[in-house]
């Protein structure tokens, strides 16, 4: 029988691994399909980043109270599941509490801390739905997360209860059962532990077999739950808990008021003023495209910045556009992002290779409307925890709107050819300028 439950653990392991690394694989092909560009090393400045950033959480601290909660849950799911690898272990050898003889005393206060982490995350989790159904915060109400995100958003929340429930569930059985001397579970004593202790009055009325029951099927739903969850977590907003790391190291210096020029139309100005430079032959390096049209236009780091997001909706919450009423969503750009490159992920996957759809990131996903209602402030790069840069999107699909289709508000038309022809967005000739110095008062 136990020879059976191993092989059964190993299965269940390994089949968890290969969907996980199957998937991940197809969110790194995704990714992928991005110009070649934005994913650079940054060194020491990067990891510095990453540091302060993912791990350190610098922007959360904005608003410290929710930051404190934002890291109990963090370190609880990061911490806790240490204890996984002897759960693993245990499942693959056939043992029990692996680590116990081997750390001794250290072993009790371990799990001791995992606990009141464990019980921490519960408060947290509660906490947390709370703040999603029963207060109302306003960013969490956006019509961007209707269905699905809204869904997502309290699932992960649910599961995280359980887990953490099922752990201590696990524990409270364990020693009930090492205090009656039953065997299997005396070998390696750990003596009680502090917060699973506290279910041992509801549970004492067990007879040795009810509580032998409750250990084993605590234990596989934990293991389980946690296989699940890695599973679950590449689809949901809660990929982030992995993405934020390499999303912060490759984040740009936070010189958020600067735009980036257009290599492409940079290369095609200095050609048409200087012809002899341009490069001949067949292959004369003229850009497919000015712009983004598609996900296929955007940098790869725009596209990593798409599997990032958290959905917090600090992003608009900070928007002037967004809280002005116009259509703009800082975060339903990156949600709607996303949404078509998995749909582009979903045809490779479908036909060995992306076949024309007849549909695009501009307009199927994204409205002019939107990207017109942005004022390139930064606000949302300036919010985003993890350095998302909403504004990169918006930014080259508006630039793909008026070099490839000429299509612009005739207020940005006139604009652009004052700025021409009179070198300043106003209808003035240079030479007049200064005329107002001369003017008697």
């Amino acid at each position: 029988m136990e020879l059976l439950q191993q092989f059964a653990f190993v299965l269940v392991t390994g089949i968890s691994v290969w969907l996980f690394n199957r998937r991940i694989r197809g969110i790194r092909r995704n990714i992928l399909l991005g110009r070649d560009h934005g994913l650079t090393s940054r060194g020491s400045e990067g990891w510095k980043q990453m540091l302060l950033l993912a791990l350190g959480q610098r922007k959360m601290f904005r608003n410290p109270l929710v930051a404190i909660l934002h890291l109990i849950i963090y370190v609880g799911f990061v911490i806790i599941n240490i204890e996984v690898l002897e759960i693993l272990l245990d499942g693959i050898l056939g043992t029990h509490r692996l680590f116990a003889p081997v750390m001794g005393v250290a072993y009790t206060g371990l799990i001791n801390a995992f606990e009141w982490l464990a019980a921490g995350v519960i408060l947290v989790c509660v906490i947390f739905l709370a703040r999603r159904h029963v207060t109302n915060v306003k960013r969490f109400q956006g019509s961007d997360l209707d269905g699905w995100p809204r869904t997502d958003a309290r699932n992960i929340l649910v599961a995280e209860i359980i887990l953490m429930t099922l752990f201590l569930l696990m524990n409270a059985a364990d020693t009930l059962l090492q205090g009656r001397g039953q065997p299997g579970y005396t070998a390696h004593p750990t003596g009680n532990f502090m917060v699973s202790s506290m279910l041992h009055p509801l549970l004492q009325i067990w007879s040795d077999s009810g509580l032998i029951a409750l250990e084993r099927t605590a234990w596989w739903l934990h293991i389980v739950g946690i296989f699940a969850f890695l599973n679950y977590l590449p689809w949901s907003k809660h990929l982030h808990i992995i993405l934020a790391f390499p999303n912060a190291y490759y984040a740009k210096p936070e010189d958020n008021g600067r735009m980036e020029n257009m290599a492409d139309i940079q290369r095609e100005v200095l050609y048409a003023m200087q012809p002899e430079l341009a490069p001949t032959g067949s292959d004369t390096g003229t850009p497919k495209r000015f712009g983004a049209k598609d996900v296929f236009d955007l940098s790869r780091k725009s596209l990593l910045d798409a599997y990032s997001c958290t959905e917090c909706g600090r992003c608009s919450s900070g928007c002037p556009a967004s809280q002005t009423g116009k259509k703009l969503s800082p975060r339903r750009i990156m949600m709607a992002t996303r949404d078509r490159l998995e749909e582009v992920g979903r045809l490779i996957d479908r036909e060995g290779e992306f076949k024309d759809d007849g549909r695009t990131l501009l307009r199927d996903h994204i409205s002019e409307e939107e990207l017109r209602a942005c004022t390139t402030c930064n606000a949302c790069v300036e919010e985003c925890p993890v350095s998302i840069r909403p504004v990169d999107i918006i930014l080259e699909m508006r630039r793909y709107l008026v070099m490839e289709e000429s299509n612009a508000p005739t207020e940005w038309t006139m604009m652009f050819g004052n700025v021409e022809n009179n070198f300043a967005p106003w209808k003035f000739s240079p030479e007049d300028r200064d005329q107002w110095t001369k003017e008697s008062s």
